[in-house]
């Protein structure tokens, strides 16, 4: 679907947008290219204590994370930072990244611009059948098939899930 340039006014609650399960968290796909107008994806992740995504590159977007509820770890170009609640992360194009939720459990925004991101979660997620933490086996993730999606949206897997050394 193309986007609309000047996007479309919307308005979504807590619990509302398209509800995923990816990489052990439970996603609400909130903002797409086409309700931004190609400028912003908005999405909400929930997710438990440990780590969070493979150490990956976007060469097309900048990735803003915000950390609603909890604690996340953010090691992005070498440096490690520690993201307690209000925390805003920023890991530009081209700049590896990964990050660990530290807290029990965290709740959290990831903001890649511009657009596209949303489109690689679908392809490499599962409908969510209620808006909890995914069950054991519910959304596995396939490294190969990851990496497959992941460099067909520009995105690199560098490494496993965890914080480098």
């Amino acid at each position: 679907m193309v986007a609309d340039p000047a996007g479309i006014p919307f308005a979504l609650l807590p619990d509302e947008g398209e509800a995923r399960w990816f990489l052990n968290t439970l996603t609400l796909i909130k903002a797409t290219g086409v309700t931004t107008g190609g400028r912003l994806t908005v999405v909400e992740q929930r997710g438990p204590r440990g780590p969070a995504t493979p150490l990956h590159v976007h060469h097309r977007e900048g990735e803003f994370l915000y950390v609603i509820e909890g604690e996340l770890t953010v090691w992005v170009g070498g440096e490690l930072l520690e993201a307690p609640q209000g925390s805003l992360v920023y890991g530009p194009p081209e700049v590896p990244h990964t990050f660990a939720i530290t807290s029990d459990e965290a709740r959290f925004l990831v903001m890649p611009q511009p657009t596209g991101f949303e489109q690689f979660l679908e392809e490499t997620s599962v409908p969510a059948a209620e808006l909890t933490l995914p069950p054991e086996g519910a959304a596995p993730a396939d490294p190969a098939r990851l990496a497959t999606v992941a460099a067909e949206y520009g995105i690199e897997i560098l490494g496993p899930p965890g914080l480098p050394e």
